[in-house]
């Protein structure tokens, strides 16, 4: 088999990139959201914060909470038909 070069974030020029107006510091209170147990959220990724973040795959999904794990929530999606836990930071989670 043929091995693949790059990280989990190659060809993500686009779906990681940011529009022009939303470059810049992030917001304190986008950084630390809270979330209960049970909140719908948006995976939409930050690309200036990589710790905490998904893998590409996954963005744009919809999620539940399903528990908080240190600064990072455990979100469960449905992957076709396989539920999967992520471990996200919240800088990377919008309420839905």
């Amino acid at each position: 088999m043929v091995k693949r070069i790059g990280s989990s974030r190659r060809k993500t020029r686009k779906k990681f990139s940011k529009k022009i107006r939303r470059k810049g510091k992030i917001s304190v209170s986008n950084y630390f959201q809270l979330y209960k147990i049970g909140d719908k959220v948006g995976l939409r990724g930050e690309s200036s914060v990589q710790k905490g973040m998904y893998h590409p795959r996954f963005y744009g999904s919809i999620g539940t909470i399903k528990a908080k794990k240190g600064k990072c929530y455990e979100v469960l999606i449905k992957d076709k038909n396989k539920q999967k836990t992520l471990i996200v930071h919240p800088v990377h989670l919008r309420r839905i």
